[in-house]
């Protein structure tokens, strides 16, 4: 199995114990994540997954044969609710971000990048393991400390090798510097671990890299102009925006364009994956993070050369 991440409960901007796995640039409205599943024992050949990949030009990126909307065709197809797993199959059909876990990057992103070279589709992966991840809330952990960080960070490097490859780095890391929910005394540290893991990252000849900034409902322009900068973003690729948040993707357009103006008019990308219907609106303003009621994916994935627009992805998974 290629090792597909999806429990990551970042709900404290969400609900809590939701399941993601995903990335931004339009980061197209799949309704679930690839995944691990099995144990790559064979099992029931009847219920193996299929799948199509997009052609290359409507969707670069790889989708994960084994992941668990295509299981779920399977299953469907299995028990022969063939209008279900027409439905599903849409859904499978679209590539979502591969979140690397804690343990074994370089052989884990390794089985990814030549899966996806194999098709030849680039690889979308998400790194969310930074040191005191979430403020030790919902999605709480990380690596144990910043030596910890660079080791893992380096294996992922190796992992990818020369091969094609997309990175969302860190949702919510930077944010939780300028919000002060990371306690000041980590924070020099978390501005060298994010501007060194772009510098590690673009050691390989053919790695995109798109820091997380966050969402358009959380901080401004203004305010984030400056840390993105030294937080290294001259040195990536662009920025991303609304992973795995519900602000529109016309707010976060306007949004990214806006901050890109700020620091030198770079790309960014916006995930759709739960979009649809916008962010919670009711009750406490506080709570504009958690699940809408009746959420529902984006606009799928738009992969034109956006330079000041925003490409839209699908780094998360879709609500359900």
């Amino acid at each position: 199995m290629y090792g597909s991440y999806t429990g990551r409960s970042r709900t404290r901007r969400r609900v809590a114990g939701l399941r993601t796995t995903g990335t931004a640039v339009a980061l197209g409205a799949a309704l679930l994540l690839a995944g691990c599943s099995g144990d790559g024992d064979g099992g029931d050949k009847k219920s193996a997954p299929t799948v199509e990949q997009q052609p290359k030009d409507k969707d670069p990126y790889w989708v994960n044969p084994d992941g668990n909307a295509a299981r779920q065709v399977a299953a469907y197809t299995e028990d022969g609710d063939d209008e279900k797993a027409a439905l599903i199959r849409k859904i499978a059909q679209q590539p979502v971000g591969e979140w690397v876990t804690p343990d074994n990057p370089e052989s884990q992103v390794r089985g990814i990048t030549e899966a996806a070279a194999a098709a030849d589709r680039d690889a979308l992966l998400v790194l969310y393991n930074i040191p005191h991840r979430d403020c030790g809330q919902f999605s709480k952990g990380g690596a144990a400390d910043g030596n910890a960080y660079r080791s893992w960070l380096d294996g992922v490097a190796k992992g990818i090798g020369d091969r094609s490859a997309t990175v969302i780095l860190e949702p919510d890391a930077l944010l939780h510097l300028v919000d002060g929910c990371t306690p000041q005394e980590f924070h020099e540290e978390r501005y060298d671990l994010l501007k060194g893991a772009i510098q590690r990252l673009k050691q390989q000849p053919a790695t995109k890299v798109y820091l997380d900034a966050g969402n358009a409902g959380w901080q401004s322009p203004d305010a984030l102009f400056q840390p993105l900068q030294r937080a290294g973003i001259a040195e990536a690729d662009g920025f991303s925006l609304n992973v795995s948040n519900f602000q529109t993707t016309a707010v976060s357009t306007e949004f990214g364009k806006k901050l890109s103006e700020k620091i030198g008019n770079k790309p960014f990308v916006i995930d759709t994956s739960r979009n649809g219907n916008g962010p919670y609106t009711g009750g406490d303003p506080a709570e504009s993070w958690s699940q809408p009621p009746g959420p529902r994916p984006g606009r799928g994935p738009d992969h034109a050369d956006r330079r000041r627009t925003g490409r839209r992805l699908s780094v998360d998974q879709a609500p359900r």
